[in-house]
């Protein structure tokens, strides 16, 4: 399943915002874009983290990446 159709249901069943930055893929192969610090497309971040980055990720991996993040964000509040 490609991640665009994964982002929407895991915000709701996680209780999260969830942003899809999509830009044309000559941006992201530009030096302005490298300057950046982000990750090359496609790529999956939580918060500050890239997750993955050129590659697959199942539904399962990226629910519980989700939710580590929630429990750490909860444990630090």
């Amino acid at each position: 399943m490609h991640f665009r159709e994964m982002i929407p249901g895991l915000g709701e069943r996680c209780g999260v915002e969830v942003e899809v930055v999509s830009r044309p893929r000559e941006e992201y192969a530009s030096e302005q874009y490298s300057t950046l610090g982000l990750p090359k497309a496609p790529a999956i971040m939580i918060g500050e983290e890239v997750v993955v980055e050129k590659s697959d990720i199942s539904m399962d991996a990226l629910e519980s990446a989700i939710q580590e993040k929630l429990r750490a964000a909860a444990r630090a509040s």
